[in-house]
């Protein structure tokens, strides 16, 4: 390990930045459990094994699609790959509980065109907490104008949990901006990184399960 305990600049590390999805993950009040049916069971005496998944689209590390907060807009299938993969920058947010992220609330410049932003106020991805912190509006504005294109958080949503207005969401939505949420950033340190969370081809839906990763750069 290099200084602080983060590894030489030449070798290449992967953060895994999604959570297990699991039964006991936690989930919208209301939305679906993620549920596994086994169809066929190599330990029955069956030639495979074979699952079915019931779950919310919405499950864990996920791609919102245009279409969940906007009448009309584009399905998470009908979404450029390109808003999910490439240079990418994390940065910690001092932000408290039911809070927005602002500017000011991110002390380091922002220079990459993909922006994963850690609060810390959704700490146990198996255990649901209301009273996380969002991104305020005028932050979304202020990133598109500096070029960036899309925005994660580690939290279920871009607004408050109890929000009807959705005003964040509204704002990706008129900027054109894609949205990352759910995300694990504990264990990342702040910095540039390469982010492949690429969202399945879900005709329709209005979003997608991801796998997560950053890899140093």
């Amino acid at each position: 390990p290099g200084p602080l305990g983060r590894p030489p600049s030449d070798v290449t590390v992967i953060y895994d930045i999604t959570p297990t999805v699991s039964p006991r993950i936690a989930v919208w009040p209301g939305d679906t459990v993620p549920e596994r049916t086994i169809l066929m069971d190599i330990a029955k005496g069956d030639s495979v094994t074979l699952s079915t998944l019931r779950a919310t689209v919405h499950l864990g590390a996920h791609a919102d699609g245009p279409n969940h907060y906007g009448l009309g807009a584009p399905d998470i299938a009908s979404r450029s790959l390109e808003y999910y993969l490439g240079p990418c920058q994390v940065v910690h947010a001092k932000v408290g509980r039911r809070e927005a992220v602002t500017r000011a609330s991110i002390e380091t410049p922002i220079t990459a065109p993909r922006v994963l932003v850690r609060t810390g106020t959704f700490p146990d991805p198996e255990h649901w907490n209301a009273d996380f912190a969002c991104l305020a509006p005028e932050l979304v504005d202020e990133l598109a104008d500096q070029g960036v294109k899309m925005i994660g958080i580690d939290t279920p949503s871009v607004d408050l949990s109890d929000s009807k207005a959705i005003a964040a969401h509204k704002r990706f939505l008129a900027r054109d901006l894609a949205i990352l949420e759910g995300i694990v950033l504990e264990e990342v340190p702040p910095g540039h990184y390469e982010l492949i969370a690429l969202p399945l081809k879900l005709e329709g839906f209005d979003g997608s399960p991801v796998r997560a990763i950053l890899r140093t750069i």
